[in-house]
């Protein structure tokens, strides 16, 4: 069985500490947790690798489409690889949460979310797990664009190598014992 685990951001020097770019930085502590390393996939419109997590062989895919259109480089390595809908991790921002805060479904819908939304357009289908990073409510809900590609502030910068540790705790707790048992120890 195989496991496909997706980290959701914008490719770019200028995207690269902002906000929007938390799945990424989450794929790239994962990779650095199994000293393993993305190579470009132009098949799969992404940077790509596999890990062996806990026994459990995994894709890591990070799209390089943007986010708007992240839903076309998840198919297609989902159609190459043949990966089902429950065996799909999408590790994204969410600003309708508190910075530090994880919550972890096994489906639902976009929540406002481009990335979520293109994945749900691509898939025809919401049914895939997503591990939702809080990043605060944006100060102002007319500039949300703005506000996501942002940087993070210097308290925000301090608490994040724990704040992606805690979501790689719970990344190897979905691959390993299931969206539930992840949902009640780490939402």
């Amino acid at each position: 069985m195989n496991k496909l685990i997706v980290g959701l951001g914008n490719p770019g020097r200028q995207y690269a500490g902002t906000r929007h770019n938390l799945g990424f930085l989450v794929l790239e502590a994962l990779c650095a947790r199994h000293k393993i390393s993305l190579r470009n996939s132009a098949s799969n419109l992404g940077m790509l690798t596999k890990a062996v997590i806990e026994d459990v062989e995994c894709s890591l895919l990070m799209p390089m489409t943007f986010m708007n259109n992240s839903g076309l480089s998840v198919k297609k390595l989902m159609d190459r690889q043949g990966i089902a809908l429950e065996d799909v991790l999408i590790v994204c921002d969410d600003f309708s949460l508190s910075f530090g805060k994880l919550r972890l479904r096994p489906s639902g819908s976009a929540g406002g979310h481009n990335g979520l939304k293109s994945i749900i357009a691509n898939l025809g289908s919401n049914q895939f797990a997503r591990l939702r990073m809080g990043i605060d409510v944006p100060p102002n809900a007319d500039d949300v664009v703005e506000y996501v590609l942002t940087n993070f502030t210097p308290v925000q910068i301090k608490a994040l190598p724990d704040f992606i540790n805690h979501a790689l705790d719970c990344v190897t707790c979905w691959v390993t014992e299931g969206a539930q048992v992840a949902m009640n120890r780490f939402n």
